[in-house]
Formats: structure tokens, C-alpha cells, sequence
């Protein structure tokens, strides 16, 4: 990792740790792990809307998909387009709702954009 990226994230857990939230929301495991392998993403509460979707929604929709695929929707013989097609749905709405999350603990807390900080 680099040292201006390095410097953002220390000084973001540092005003995070001090609003008072939990760590496991501000540092969610996933993130944690993408730290430990090397990526530079910020934290979700100084991440982008559109960044969090994105990520939250593929994750999870193919995810959840694939696991309802092997348990239950091929079995109970669900077309397939129908299957990546409620998966996407979802993906996109869980993902939504994530940002959304994150982005009203951003207000909530006052906290700066990822290039203020």
C-alpha cells in the first residue's frame, strides 16, 4: 500500500473510533481482509455511494445467488435466466440499501469526503 493512502486510513479510523460507532460497522471483516491482501479501499463510511453499491451488490448477488441456485432453485427446477435475474435484482437492491446505510452514518457523524481527509 502507499504511505498517502495509508496516512487517509489511519486518520479515517481515528475520527470513526471517535463517533462512537461500533468497529464492526466501520471496519467490516471484508474490509479488513481487503487490507490484509494488499487493495487500498477506504472505509465504507468514506466510500462512494456508487463504489459501495457496486461492490455490496455483486458480492452479495452472486453470493446469494449461486447459493440459492444449489440449494433450492435448481431443484425445484427454476429456469436459470430466472435465477441470475432475481440474483442481479437483489444484488442491486442490497446494495442500494447498503449505501445507503453508510452514507447516513457519513451524515450522521459529520464525517469528511475520502479527499478531505
Amino acid at each position: 500500500m502507499d504511505t498517502d493512502f495509508d496516512t487517509k486510513r489511519a486518520k479515517a479510523m481515528e475520527l470513526l473510533k471517535a463517533s462512537g460507532m461500533r468497529r464492526s460497522n466501520y471496519e467490516p471483516p471484508l474490509v479488513s481482509l481487503l487490507w490484509k491482501l494488499g487493495f487500498s479501499v477506504p472505509p465504507p463510511h468514506f466510500a462512494s455511494f456508487l463504489g459501495i453499491m457496486t461492490f455490496a451488490g455483486v458480492s452479495f448477488g452472486v453470493v446469494w445467488g449461486l447459493a440459492m441456485w444449489f440449494l433450492t432453485w435448481s431443484g425445484s427446477g427454476m429456469d436459470m435466466h430466472a435465477a441470475i435475474l432475481v440474483s442481479a435484482v437483489s444484488g442491486l437492491l442490497f446494495g442500494t440499501a447498503m449505501a445507503g446505510v453508510y452514507a447516513y452514518g457519513r451524515r450522521k457523524h459529520k464525517l469528511p469526503s475520502w479527499n478531505e481527509l
